[in-house]
């Protein structure tokens, strides 16, 4: 093709782009730039739209993109996930003798080889606990109470617990009626509620018991 043709054809196009109207040629910088415009200016459209066309023209073709591995083929060449066994998915189970025992079959023994109820229900603990009785390494049987000097083994202690201006009137009220100590007191209060419940026999063995001092 001769330059002359060339240059026809180009200065054709020209042309043709400049007798559009405004909307039209919108359109076409659209096309061209892939950009949108509301530009009045019929030239510098004219002009964009041809430098466009042109860029493209001399554009090489886009390369070839690599074929993209099909999801089979993926699966064919990823390496294989191992299988997950059941003994893997299952969590192991406790060992030893105690492990299926409840916390209340783990007090219930711990009565029979320790020689006392517990109400600890502390797994570890109890578990713990029987193996050092079964060991012989602690104590077994019923807890003996420290005796004081001369003072039977065979002694209970029993706990009252008392709001202090309570006990301070207490007190004051024994003292007032000439008893030597609380002890003194407690015994001969405790035989008197007894010989008025009825109970004759118990209330006879706080009569004339020994005393000890508050």
């Amino acid at each position: 093709m001769s330059t002359k043709t060339k240059t026809t054809k180009a200065k054709s196009k020209k042309e043709n782009l400049a007798a559009l109207g405004l909307p039209a040629l919108w359109e076409r910088f659209k096309e061209a730039t892939g950009e949108t415009t509301k530009s009045p200016n019929k030239k510098f459209l004219v002009r964009r739209i041809e430098e466009a066309l042109a860029a493209r023209a001399v554009e090489p073709a886009p390369a070839e993109e690599p074929q993209r591995p099909t999801r089979t083929s993926a699966r064919a060449t990823s390496v294989p996930e191992p299988e997950t066994t059941l003994a893997e998915s299952t969590p192991p189970k406790p060992r030893g003798r105690f492990a299926s025992m409840t916390i209340e079959e783990l007090q219930t023994k711990y009565l029979e080889v320790v020689g006392r109820s517990t109400g600890s229900d502390d797994r570890r603990y109890l578990i713990w606990k029987i193996r050092e009785a079964e060991k012989g390494r602690i104590n077994v049987g019923p807890r003996k109470t420290r005796a004081r000097d001369g003072e039977p083994l065979d002694v209970k202690i029993l706990p009252l617990r008392l709001e202090a201006d309570v006990a301070d009137k207490m007190d004051e009220a024994w003292r007032a009626k000439g008893i030597k100590n609380r002890m003194e007191f407690f015994r001969g209060a405790i035989g008197h509620y007894l010989a008025h419940l009825g109970a004759r026999d118990a209330a006879a063995l706080f009569t004339n018991a020994g005393t000890t001092g508050a």
